[in-house]
Parts: structure tokens; C-alpha cells; sequence
């Protein structure tokens, strides 16, 4: 399953601290913890002893210890440790499973199988004239395609987001221009009647949009209100959706904000992303099926939905199966 050599989201770094934490992938549990230099680590959630849940167990001078026999497992996985045999030396085969590990944009990544594909990037990640924070986690009862397709999606503004985002007055789409990336696809030229484009906004505002899928599972948008819409002056911001797909059918959502504004309490920013985006929810929930038709043949399509053909075209050529029909 090519999915399994991707890289994706599973915890929010400050999460993963002495104690060690479960988390669900792709349908496997997976078990996060950090070792006696601070660096995360992810196990199967099952000692390879008795099958014992690893995450209920502790982290002892830097190794994990299952919670059943007290076993200890170092970074690397290696048994070192044994109580009911104090003179026992494991050999190489008394190791528990061990999936690679990133951090990044404030978030424990996995791969549960070796891959070449990088982690999802963020091009504002690195730009000292925006605020990053985190927004989330979401667990929603969505396929991950169909919450990255949602995020695509701009003709449901002025009926999801009726005095947000759109109005029902002004849901007319201009055409757009999309193109392939290795990484999924980039739309340019986007453009939405917002009467409420951001935090700060001052004036409804034409908005420009930008759209970049950079894995399967991930997307950013960026947007600049036209100019004397918001109370700080020159405000744009980028937003980057990462998704953990937990199941086909289940996903776990963050979202990464970099935004022109150092001065407002992050609660205050993350409130209006979560209020756009418990919006999307129920709608997300509602879709019928649940996974992502990749037949284009399978739902209707127009003009006004060139991206969201454009991924699903994507993630057919991609080989991805998870969160798909």
C-alpha cells in the first residue's frame, strides 16, 4: 500500500512528552514516545512478547517499558532488558516494530514503511514576517480525499459560509487556471466575493486565492484580500491542511496558520479558523460515500470543479487506494 510509505501527521509535538501516547494510522496502532536525548519515537502499539499495548505502559531512563512483563525497549528498538531474567542478553530478534520519525510544523510525523517521498512542505513555515500556530486536531468522520477536496472546493462558500466566506448573492466562480505538480497540483487565479475574509477584515473584499496540494493527504491555500479590506495593513496569510487518514472513513485534521499577526492571542486566530471549519464538518459527514469516487463518471462535474478533477486524476496515477472508491 503506497500510502504506508508516506509521511503523515499523528500527534502535535507537545503532545509527545514523557508518557508514552497512543495513536491510530492507516488502521494500525502505533504507539509515540520520547527517548532519554528527547527525540520522538514511534513503535507498533503491541509488544512483540505477549502483545501487551506498549502506550500503557512508561518510559524508564529513556526506554519504554511494556506495561505486562516490564520489558524495556531502546530508541532503536532493541530489547535490553528483561526483569524475570536480570542476566539475559536479548538477541537481535527480541526487538519491538519501529516506524521512522519527523518533526515538523509543530506535529510528530510517521512513515510506517520505508519511502522516498519528503514530508508535505510549507513554503510560509520559513517566512519570519508570518506567525505560525496550529489549529486542531479534528477527528472527522471523513475520508481524508474528501476533506482535501472540500478544502479545494470554493463554490460552497456563500452556502457553507454564508456571511464568512461568501454570500449567496455572489457565487459565480471566474475561471482559474490549474496545473500538475509531482506533488499534486497548484490553482492560481482564484477568486471569491468575501464578506469576511479573515480575522481583520474591515470591508467585504474580492479575495485571491492560492491552491497547492503537496502530498495526497495534505494542501495549502494562501490569500490576499484586495488592498484596504483589513485592519493590518498588508495582511495576507497561508493555511496548510494536514491530515492523519486513521481510516478509510476517519481522518484526523490539523491546521497550520501563518498569518501576518503577531499581536492578537492565538486563541483569537484559531477561533475563526475552527469556526470555518465546524462548518465544513457536518457537510464533510453528510457525503455519500463517505470515500472518494475516483471515476470521474462516479459524480457530476463542471467547470467550477476543475481542481477537485485534477486531484482525484492525482490520486489515481499516484497508486493511492486508502480513503478512495
Amino acid at each position: 500500500m503506497i500510502e504506508a510509505t508516506l509521511w503523515h501527521p499523528v500527534a502535535p509535538s507537545e503532545d509527545v512528552v514523557q508518557a508514552p501516547l497512543a495513536a491510530r494510522l492507516l488502521e494500525r496502532d502505533i504507539v509515540l514516545w520520547r527517548d532519554g536525548e528527547g527525540h520522538a519515537r514511534a513503535f507498533a502499539d503491541q509488544c512483540p512478547h505477549r502483545g501487551a499495548r506498549l502506550s500503557l505502559g512508561r518510559v524508564h531512563e529513556g526506554r519504554l517499558e511494556c506495561p505486562y512483563h516490564g520489558w524495556q525497549f531502546a530508541a532503536n528498538g532493541q530489547c535490553v532488558h528483561v526483569p524475570a531474567l536480570p542476566h539475559f542478553t536479548p538477541p537481535a530478534t527480541h526487538c519491538a516494530h519501529r516506524h521512522a520519525v519527523h518533526e515538523a510544523h509543530g506535529l510528530v510525523w510517521v512513515r510506517l514503511e520505508a519511502g522516498d517521498a519528503a514530508p508535505p512542505a510549507f513554503a510560509a513555515e520559513d517566512d519570519a514576517r508570518l506567525r505560525k500556530l496550529n489549529c486542531g486536531p479534528y477527528d472527522v468522520a471523513a475520508s481524508a480525499p474528501r476533506i482535501i477536496e472540500n478544502f479545494l472546493d470554493m463554490s460552497h462558500f456563500g452556502f457553507v459560509h454564508e456571511g464568512w466566506l461568501g454570500t449567496r448573492e455572489a457565487t459565480a466562480i471566474d475561471d482559474y487556471r490549474v496545473e500538475s505538480l509531482p506533488t499534486g497540483l497548484r490553482a492560481t487565479g482564484c477568486k471569491a466575493w468575501q464578506p469576511q475574509s479573515n480575522l481583520h477584515s474591515t470591508a467585504p473584499a474580492q479575495v485571491e486565492y492560492t491552491y497547492e496540494v503537496t502530498a495526497p493527504y495534505a494542501a495549502v491555500l494562501t490569500k490576499v484580500p484586495e488592498a484596504g479590506t483589513t485592519a493590518v495593513r498588508d495582511w495576507r496569510e497561508a493555511i496548510a491542511l494536514f491530515i492523519c487518514p486513521v481510516t478509510p472513513v476517519h481522518s484526523r485534521v490539523w491546521f497550520r496558520l501563518a498569518v501576518a499577526d503577531f499581536e492578537s492571542p492565538a486563541e483569537k486566530l484559531q477561533a475563526f479558523q475552527h469556526t470555518i471549519f465546524t462548518q465544513d464538518q457536518p457537510v464533510l459527514e453528510s457525503q455519500v460515500p463517505r470515500c472518494l469516487p475516483l471515476d470521474l463518471r462516479a459524480e457530476l462535474h463542471t467547470a467550477a470543479d476543475k481542481a477537485s478533477s485534477f486531484y482525484r486524476r492525482f490520486l489515481r496515477h499516484s497508486g493511492i487506494t486508502f480513503g478512495v472508491c
